[in-house]
């Protein structure tokens, strides 16, 4: 029983973290409107706030992917000597795929971080 109930309270954090997906799209599309006006029409205070959102954005991300990470290291640490062998490679791939997406958002930040004219394209997944 404690297991579904563990389950459940993982669905319950995923669904949490699908609301912050949705308010990331919503920034997103906002800073897009700021960049474009940045480019159009050199509004330096558009290109400020779209900094700031995007280095917002990745901040969270960056939770966000950290969690999930964190919850395939727990799969890593649960696996068994009896798990069949086709699911253990699952489990590391999954390991992998995260940790590789973490690093992915760590190096996106660093750019937002950085790049101070807008000059490399970020995107997030």
């Amino acid at each position: 029983m404690n297991n579904i109930e563990e389950k459940l309270k993982e669905i319950d954090t995923e669904n949490f973290i699908w609301v912050i997906y949705i308010g990331i799209i919503i920034l997103s599309y906002y800073s897009n409107y700021l960049e474009k006006n940045y480019f159009l029409y050199h509004d330096i205070k558009s290109k400020q706030e779209y900094r700031k959102i995007i280095i917002f954005i990745f901040s969270v991300l960056i939770i966000v992917y950290f969690y999930f990470l964190n919850s395939s290291l727990d799969d890593v640490r649960n696996i068994t000597p009896n798990d069949p062998r086709y699911k253990n490679n699952l489990i590391m791939l999954s390991f992998i795929g995260s940790l590789l997406i973490f690093i992915s958002g760590l190096i996106f930040l660093y750019i937002a971080f950085k790049d101070e004219n807008l000059d490399v394209e970020l995107a997030f997944n």
